[in-house]
């Protein structure tokens, strides 16, 4: 009895932990289009016919991100959106560019953890963990090192270097998903009461109304 139940336990463990995340593919690629009449509907996307998929299904180029606005820092994906390529193979990536003392804002991904490797520049991140606890986890990151952020945790990046500062993350998702949590709470569409914000927040609806009014730059 006590064996049966130990094997049911971790039989949904197993089946909790690999929903979790993209589903393995079945076949060697599965190239994402738009087309309804002629692709096959899969994880979320439509695929075109194997034997006529071509390099620039596979390919992108990635710039350096202009880092000109008010966060002073630009992400640029590239995801299955990006490559179409990589629908169903569970990854993708992003650059992260950083102006001196730019920040990539406290955000999460829903559907991904990401795992960040500093190309120049030094870099201050971190991350939250989950509740009670809430913990902040931090690491200056130079050249070279490499942290990671585990799926569905606030974390951000502050470049506390005296140069530009420059990064490449990787994603165990196709389509990873992000949360930037002042432009969720302050900024969302339409707003969000003041009566739950004061109370979420402890603070005067003064606060509430005035971060409500505020632009809440989007630097992906």
């Amino acid at each position: 009895m006590k064996a049966g139940f130990l094997i049911l336990a971790a039989l949904l463990a197993l089946t909790s932990s690999s929903s979790a995340f993209d589903p393995s593919p079945l076949q060697d690629f599965c190239v994402a289009i738009n087309d309804t009449k002629s692709g096959v509907f899969v994880n979320g996307k439509f695929c075109k016919d194997p034997t006529r998929a071509t390099p620039n299904d596979f390919f992108f180029s990635v710039k350096e991100g202009n880092t000109s606005n008010p966060l002073g820092s630009k992400v640029t994906p590239v995801a299955v959106t990006e490559i179409p390529g990589l629908n169903t193979l569970g990854i993708s990536l992003a650059r992260v560019d950083f102006a001196p003392k730019g920040l990539n804002p406290p955000h999460f991904h829903p559907r991904g953890t990401e795992i960040l490797i500093v190309l120049e520049g030094t870099l201050y991140v971190g991350f939250v963990t989950s509740n009670p606890e809430n913990r902040l986890i931090t690491k200056v990151l130079n050249k070279g090192d490499v942290f990671v952020f585990p799926i569905g945790l606030i974390h951000f990046q502050l470049n506390v270097g005296y140069g530009n500062a420059a990064a490449i993350a990787g994603l165990s998702s196709q389509n990873p998903g992000v949360t930037t949590i002042a432009n969720a709470v302050f900024g969302s569409d339409p707003s969000i009461s003041s009566q739950v914000l004061t109370k979420a927040f402890q603070v005067d609806k003064n606060v509430v109304d005035y971060l409500q009014k505020q632009f809440w730059w989007d630097n992906n």
